[in-house]
Parts: C-alpha cells; sequence; structure tokens
C-alpha cells in the first residue's frame, strides 16, 4: 500500500526544511521561490496535513508533549520528573522528545506533535519564536520551560532566498511578532548577578562566563553584572554537546590565562570547566574559582565542592504542566522561580 505523503517528505522534495514547509502551509513568511517550491511539492505528492492536526481549535483529545533538548541531562531529567508528576494526578499521558538542541529536528516533533493530534505541549525550545509559529497558528497550548526561544534574525531563514528576494527589489519579509506563550523560568538575572557580586566581593576582577544554548537571558544578566566596559573575550560559547562544552572551556583557560574565575553557565559546562582546569593542572580554587548555574549530585563530590546557583528544575516541570493543562482558565504570561547561591568551596579570594 502506498503511505501518506509527510510533510518531511515535502521537505525533501523542495529542498528546504520542514520548519519553512510549516511555515509556508500555515501562511508564514517566505520567499516567492521557496513558497513556489514548497506548493509545488506539496501539490505532486498529493500532501494532505493531518485532519486531526487542522482540527485542533475544535477538539481536545488528550495528552500532552514534552520537549527538551537532551534527557541525559540532569536538569532536563529533573523538570521532565515535574511534568510527569502532575500529568500523572490529572490522568494524563505524556509523549516525551529529545530535540537534541536542534531546531530543524524540533520542528519536525512539532508537526509529528500536531499530526498525531497532541494539542499541548511543555517545551524548552531550540529554534526561534517562527519556528513555533505554526503550531501556536493551529491551535497548540504551547508553554515554555526553563528557556525562550529565541530571537530570530532572519525569518526567512534561507540566506539565498532572501538575497534572490532582495535582488529582485523586494523587501525582506517582516521580523516575526513574538509568540503570546506563557513561560515558566528561573530567575536567572538575580542568580547571575547574586553570583558575580560574590566572585568581586572575593577581589575577582576578570570573571569569565562560559556559556551555551538558550543562555541569552544569563549572558545579560552576567553582562549587566559585570559592568562596562566588557571583556567580550571571557564570553564564551559552546553547542548543546560535551565535546564543544570542553573545547570551550579548555580554549578559554589557554588563551586567557589571566582569568581568575569562571562562571559556568549550566552543569554541562560546568562539568567541561572541571576536566579542563583538571587536565591544564589548574588548581581549583587557588589558580580559579568556579561557580556553576545548576545544582547536581555530583557537584558536591567533586573536590572542591562546587558553588552553585541553584535553581527549582523540578518545580519548574510541574508548574510548566499545571500551566498547560489548565484548559480554558486564566493563565499568567510567566511564572518567575527563584535561585539560590549556594556557597562551597570551589571560589577563593583572588591572589
Amino acid at each position: 500500500m502506498d503511505r501518506r505523503a509527510t510533510i518531511k517528505d515535502v521537505a525533501e522534495a523542495a529542498g528546504v526544511g520542514i520548519a519553512t514547509v510549516s511555515r509556508v502551509l500555515s501562511g508564514g513568511s517566505a520567499s516567492p521561490q521557496t513558497r513556489e517550491r514548497v506548493l509545488a511539492a506539496a501539490a505532486q505528492l498529493d500532501y494532505r496535513p493531518s485532519a486531526a492536526g487542522r482540527n485542533l481549535r475544535q477538539r481536545r483529545t488528550g495528552g500532552l508533549g514534552l520537549l527538551v533538548p537532551d534527557l541525559t541531562d540532569t536538569l532536563f531529567g529533573r523538570l521532565a520528573e515535574g511534568v510527569l508528576a502532575y500529568a500523572r494526578s490529572a490522568g494524563e499521558p505524556v509523549v516525551l522528545g529529545s530535540t537534541g538542541d536542534d531546531p530543524e529536528q524540533e520542528s519536525e516533533m512539532i508537526g509529528m506533535l500536531l499530526e498525531q493530534s497532541v494539542d499541548r505541549v511543555i517545551a524548552v525550545p531550540s529554534g526561534d519564536a517562527e519556528t513555533w509559529q505554526p503550531a501556536v497558528r493551529a491551535g497548540m497550548t504551547v508553554v515554555f520551560a526553563d528557556r525562550l526561544p529565541v530571537e530570530s534574525s532572519d525569518p526567512a531563514d534561507e540566506g539565498p532566498d532572501r538575497d534572490l528576494m532582495l535582488l529582485d527589489g523586494l523587501p525582506p519579509a517582516p521580523p516575526a511578532r513574538p509568540l503570546d506563550v506563557p513561560a515558566v523560568l528561573a530567575d536567572d538575572r538575580s542568580g547571575i548577578r547574586t553570583a558575580v557580586r560574590y566572585l568581586r566581593g572575593l577581589g575577582h576582577r576578570r570573571i569569565a562566563y562560559l556559556g551555551g544554548p538558550g543562555h541569552d537571558r544569563r549572558v545579560a544578566a552576567f553582562r549587566e553584572a559585570m559592568g562596562a566596559p566588557v571583556d567580550e573575550e571571557l564570553i564564551v560559547f559552546a553547542t548543546g554537546t560535551r565535546d564543544s562544552a570542553y573545547a570551550a572551556a579548555s580554549g578559554l583557560f589557554q588563551s586567557r590565562p589571566d582569568l581568575s574565575a569562571v562562571v559556568a553557565g549550566g552543569n554541562v559546562l560546568g562539568e567541561a570547566a572541571v576536566l579542563a582546569a583538571r587536565e591544564l593542572d589548574l588548581r581549583v580554587p587557588r589558580d580559579v574559582s568556579l561557580v556553576m548555574y545548576d545544582d547536581v549530585p555530583w557537584a558536591e563530590l567533586c573536590s572542591p565542592p562546587l558553588t552553585v546557583i541553584a535553581q527549582p528544575g523540578r518545580e519548574i516541570g510541574y508548574r510548566a504542566a499545571e500551566l498547560v493543562l489548565r484548559a480554558g482558565a486564566r493563565r499568567p504570561r510567566a511564572v518567575m522561580l527563584p535561585t539560590e547561591l549556594i556557597v562551597r568551596g570551589s571560589c577563593g579570594p583572588h591572589r
């Protein structure tokens, strides 16, 4: 039997990403050339969007989706525990997916959830607001957890098509409208500010920030706490993988031997900083002080134990599930949960 064409088939036939197909078919922004390719591929494949996905506004199917970047990350594991605990008490099944912090993979999973009639989703987003527009337009109830979608720098999301539009004298697509989507977040600004103030109190001035995907709010808080002028060489980013985190930490230590303290923006980055310091024979805290965002069990087992900015991962998940399952209820725009600086042995006075 011939199988029904999927949104992935259309994307491959048109030579574009799944996010672009979703955007075109839901009436979103795209160049004329891209729109023509997508519509032609959809017609050729006789693609028909799932009736269940089209009818999300009309009917409630039950269940909710949970999308996280990495199931092996301790924070996201705790967040998932919170979601599952509330969903269990509400009698709701949960469809769990890992996006690998890849916006294209995230977009594909959103499409799959729509086709499976999963009409409520909690996500630690990897893509930008435009990635989530098709889901919101289809009537999916979305709550973001831990972080917000990155700002879209180019809604058309295809450089060549954007260039063609400019050559044809056409204006580029307008920026995506902000999503009116609730979120449950930790108070990053307060946590980072408290950590920087603590390190400054110990005499540190050359403090570095080691960041990763979704750290826009944290790095903004770090810049604010450090004050102008900010030494940009001391702000380094990695992708979501452990190898990238280790490379970023090692490169930072080797390129800036004058730094005296590091704020690692997450537990994977903190782990990388500990390993890189050990490999380079840097003593913590004698040679470099270290603060890690997020408390995990191994942080206390390090030698010395790590000073951390603790955030309530399980409560973030629980509150997000509570929000997404409040059908028809008035929901707050955002829930901000407190963080706490837990001082241990990984920070010392600047020498």
